[in-house]
């Protein structure tokens, strides 16, 4: 059974950058590739996913984000967020945090490598928390 879970940007960057295969962020998008994680994402999501790995800093070249990102949103399940009412301290943040919100009932996680920009929660967890909860 696949595991819900909203990936935040800095876990995808995070993966691509690394030249660690045993690296948390590496192993979570294994994870989402191998089909033991179902991502979860709005058009907002989508949207900063595209922005991002676009950035020049990072310099992916435009194959791989396509494919990448690709790959993600074809093992994933599109969600229509409703709005919260939650103020988080960088609400740039509140488009993954709405839609783990809308899937909260089914279980759904939020990864990310900056748990403070986010309330205390047990479903928001860094990549190496989601992996222990995957290995259980």
């Amino acid at each position: 059974m696949s595991v819900l879970a909203v990936i935040d940007t800095n876990v995808l960057v995070s993966a691509l950058l690394s030249r660690r295969d045993d690296a948390a962020t590496v192993q979570v998008m294994e994870a989402v590739f191998a089909a033991r994680v179902t991502p979860l994402f709005s058009k907002e999501v989508l949207a900063e996913y595209h922005e991002v790995l676009r950035r020049e800093k990072f310099r992916f070249s435009e194959e791989l984000v396509r494919t990448f990102l690709g790959a993600v949103e074809s093992a994933g399940v599109m969600v229509a967020a409703h709005p919260c009412d939650e103020d988080l301290p960088d609400m740039t943040d509140m488009p993954f945090y709405e839609v783990v919100m809308e899937k909260q009932g089914e279980g759904a996680y939020l990864v990310t490598g900056n748990k403070k920009h986010f309330p205390a929660q047990r479903f928001i967890v860094t990549p190496a928390e989601f992996l222990k909860i995957l290995d259980c």
